[in-house]
């Protein structure tokens, strides 16, 4: 027989760990291979922060066994295992990055590990054989530099799927086999569990370059640039003469350029690796070998300036992601035993008042409790106009349940009036806090396609290095010296080296991401991003995201010999006893229409469920339900009349409910949730973007769907849904288009979100459940974000194809050109300036703005830079 088991998260998943979507994802997996379970799934609508809520058959376990099974582990789970994410103190080549997160892969008890060229890295450790201390002398050891060695341990350095799958496709098994790319290792009898270890940056931190030295940071850079000025005096020289003093020059140019990239190559051959820039120095050593030290020279020089513009490019997309960072201030003013003391945010405990003056920075999530004023929220939500802020009149009001206007947010500039304002949260789990980590943790993540580059790239460069050797050959083969075969091979082995394929990738998702975020657009990874900007289906759900999610009373329709005020009387009287939304409805705007007239009392209140409300109004028995609760309940029929127009309300697309008081019908209510009024012309947009089909989902009936739907210009609409019946609506998306994304709030649509190829929630600041489920979250509560967030990942697919087609097609170009005869300067020029090429497009993302957008929306990216 059927039994259900409800148990909180946080009891099943200590140290934090409820947080995470992976550990959960783990749980029910581990959960769903026990005999006598037959279901097991999050209630995320439960209060708190979830409920995992089990179905089992209670004649093949026992309630106690499946208890203390759970508990036990859901233990094992948070304990044995732990995540550690790192920051760098600067950024690296992609190879180096792929190098780092290969080396940490090695390590006995690392399950799995990725490093991002930013510096970023995030690796999943068995506890039993390893710890943070060991990962962080690792890193070290192999020549990483950690930007902080301060560890915090706290709720969520991010997750993402509660059913099953975290963003960029990782399946979390009870045996964690992951399905990302990259360097990664699977351990047997490793499980899915962790604690939620950082190493997160500091204000004032060291940003010396990977690669500096004595001129610091610029190192490289400036290397490269006397490696060039070297080069070009020889050249000037040989032009007069081919003296000695023209060698010496080209000499200079090769120990300028080569380095940083000999440096490396030492590295790799010491761990028995052989990199591209191992191939860039034998062939510039074989350039020199047969007298052409200008080609070698310019190799080398072209070479070092394509590392440090891979550099450039991968410091502006950390910075503009750091800049998150830097948005809280360091200090708060608080209010304790009547004075005010200034503390490090760091210190202020939940409950604390903090003031807030003119045109600061708000230091603290929480809720204003004195004082009015605008606060501009562009730097955490992205909304282009300030919010008006007020005081609430209830007194200890939970953060998460209040309102817009009485919730702040850590990082957002405060307008032209004094706050005082609670604390909800503490410095590092603040909404800001939590962005930057699941920031920077999605910076690590590897996309669909760099996935694949990466396989190529592996089975690529074997094969070239095979080909170079044959090419060397060729003079047993064919009549030709040896130094002609040793040349051509040379200058194929150049044409053939992926090093724009290497970037072209990285750089594009890095740069999207840095802009989606400094745009109030959270994607958390590669995989969300790419898969946003190809897919053509896409489903909302209804209230609160097309909708406003506040019904209006929009039509009074009394019986026969009834007044409109005397229907509203007695609906305002009994709806005033309930707490449904539809109640506090017809109060709000019965109220409003009945102007001043007196009101009416109603006692002896019942709740009829799913089906209405009665009361005795005025001694009579008074019902308000739905129209055909009175066709097969008690008493008699409604009139033809009555009926007729409740039929016609709800043909037009309103919520019905008939007042009855006594035996006499007083006639019907319509009630009807608004579309927001940018939900028109965002429809528009997407379409103008490419999505094809758009679907509405919905609890409601489906002549209030349709309604809504056709004002609107949606496809479809699919009413009177349960949430089972939405993730049904999203697998048939999927298999119709391949790709279908979910918009929703992140609560109710979780197991949907889950579903879909790509989960988006709206209105994530306010919502924790939203921020941890979806795989793309809107932190205003705007659909005006939903365009920017696709046209940006159309813009990013759209520059990952280019990438490839250019980093590609040169090597395709080059391979069979130095074959027949062209020489290494000129391969030299295409392969970097196809590097140099793909950089400079994959930047072009940090400015992008949307085509049609409103002049207030493109002023958002300049308020993340105000003081």
């Amino acid at each position: 027989m059927s039994d259900k088991l409800r148990l909180a998260l946080p009891l099943v998943l200590p140290r934090d760990a409820d947080a995470c979507g992976a550990c959960v994802s783990s749980l029910i997996t581990v959960l769903a291979g026990r005999p006598g379970v037959l279901d097991a799934h999050v209630d995320h609508e439960a209060p708190g922060q979830g409920v995992l809520c089990i179905h089992y058959d209670d004649t093949q376990i026992a309630l106690g066994q499946l208890r203390a099974f759970v508990l036990q582990a859901g233990g094992t789970i948070s304990d044995r295992f732990g995540h550690f994410t790192f920051s760098l103190a600067s950024t690296l080549t992609v190879a180096n990055a792929r190098r780092l997160a290969a080396d940490l892969c090695a390590l006995p008890g690392v399950v799995t590990a990725e490093v991002a060229a930013t510096g970023r890295g995030f690796v999943e450790f068995d506890r039993e054989q390893t710890n943070e201390t060991a990962l962080r002398a690792a890193i070290r050891s192999a020549g990483g530099k950690l930007q902080s060695d301060q560890t915090t341990t706290g709720a969520g350095v991010s997750s993402s799927k509660v059913h099953g799958r975290d963003h960029d496709g990782h399946a979390h098994g009870a045996g964690h086999k992951h399905a990302s790319g990259g360097a990664k290792s699977e351990k047997p009898g490793a499980h899915d569990g962790h604690d939620h270890g950082q190493d997160r940056p500091g204000s004032g931190q060291d940003h010396n370059h990977a690669h500096g030295g004595l001129l610091g940071e610029k190192t490289e850079l400036i290397f490269a640039i006397l490696s060039g000025v070297m080069l070009l005096a020889g050249w000037l020289i040989s032009l007069k003469s081919d003296s000695w003093i023209s060698l010496v020059f080209y000499g200079a140019a090769y120990v300028f350029g080569g380095w940083f990239t000999l440096t490396e190559a030492v590295e790799n051959l010491r761990k028995r690796r052989f990199e591209i820039d191992t191939l860039m120095l034998v062939a510039a050593a074989g350039a020199g070998a047969l007298g052409q030290w200008a080609e070698g020279a310019l190799l080398l020089f072209l070479f070092s300036i394509g590392h440090a513009l891979e550099h450039y490019a991968m410091g502006r997309a950390r910075r503009a992601i750091e800049a998150l960072a830097e948005l809280a201030p360091e200090r708060a003013l608080v209010r304790r035993e009547g004075r005010v003391e200034d503390v490090p945010v760091e210190a202020l405990a939940i409950d604390d008042i903090v003031l807030v003056r003119p045109n600061e920075r708000i230091p603290a999530d929480g809720v204003v409790v004195s004082g009015e004023s605008s606060v501009n929220q562009a730097p955490v939500t992205g909304e282009s106009i300030p919010v008006d802020k007020r005081a609430s009149q209830e007194t200890g009001l939970d953060f998460a349940k209040a309102g817009a206007e009485h919730r702040v947010f850590a990082g957002t500039i405060n307008g032209a009036g004094a706050l005082d304002v609670r604390v909800a949260r503490k410095a590092g789990e603040t909404t800001l806090a939590r962005v930057v980590r699941m920031v920077a943790e999605a910076e690590a993540q590897r996309s669909p396609t760099q996935r694949f580059t990466d396989r190529f790239e592996k089975v690529f460069v074997p094969l070239v290095l095979v080909f170079v050797g044959l090419l060397m050959l060729a003079f047993l083969v064919i009549d030709e010296p040896f130094s002609v075969s040793f040349y051509r091979a040379m200058a194929v082995l150049v044409a053939a080296s992926p090093c724009a394929l290497a970037i072209s990738v990285p750089s594009a998702v890095l740069s999207g991401v840095a802009r989606a975020g400094r745009g109030g657009v959270l994607v958390k990874g590669g995989g969300p991003l790419e898969n946003l900007g190809t897919l053509t289906a896409l489903a909302f759900d209804k209230t609160g995201t097309l909708t406003e999610g506040r019904p209006k009373l929009t039509d009074v329709v009394p019986a026969e010999d009834v007044e409109d005020h005397e229907l509203l009387a007695v609906a305002v009287a009994v709806e005033a006893l309930s707490d449904h939304p539809l109640a506090a409805a017809i109060v709000r705007d019965g109220e409003a229409r009945l102007e001043g007239r007196p009101r009416l009392e109603a006692t002896d209140i019942k709740s009829l469920t799913g089906q209405g409300i009665q009361a005795r109004v005025g001694g009579l028995a008074t019902v308000i339900g739905k129209p055909k609760f009175f066709e097969s309940g008690e008493g008699q029929r409604p009139p033809e009349a009555v009926w007729a127009d409740a039929q016609r309300l709800e043909a037009s697309g309103r919520t019905v409910v008939m007042v009855r008081q006594g035996e006499r019908y007083l006639g019907v209510l319509g009630l009807m949730d608004t579309a927001r009024p940018a939900a028109r012309a965002v429809i528009l947009r997407l379409r103008a973007l490419g999505i094809k089909h758009m679907v509405m989902l919905s609890g409601d009936n489906q002549s209030v769907s349709d309604a809504i739907a056709r004002d609107l210009g949606l496809d479809e609409a699919r009413g009177g849904l349960m949430p089972e019946d939405k993730v049904e609506t999203i697998k048939a998306l999927r298999q119709k288009f391949g790709k279908a994304a979910m918009v929703g709030d992140g609560v109710n649509d979780a197991p949907a979100m889950a579903n879909a190829t790509v989960g988006v929630a709206m209105g994530a600041a306010g919502s924790d459940v939203a921020l941890e489920t979806a795989d793309v979250a809107l932190m205003a509560d705007d659909l005006n974000h939903l365009p920017f967030a696709v046209g940006l990942s159309r813009r990013t697919s759209a520059i990952i194809r280019q990438n490839l087609w250019v980093s590609l097609g040169v090597v395709a170009f080059l391979i069979p050109a130095t074959i027949f005869g062209m020489k290494i300067g000129e391969a030299v020029i295409f392969h970097e300036g196809s590097t140099l090429l793909v950089v400079v497009n994959a930047l072009r993302l940090l400015a992008f703005r949307e085509r049609g957008a409103q002049p207030a929306q493109l002023a958002v990216a300049k308020t993340m830079r105000a003081p």
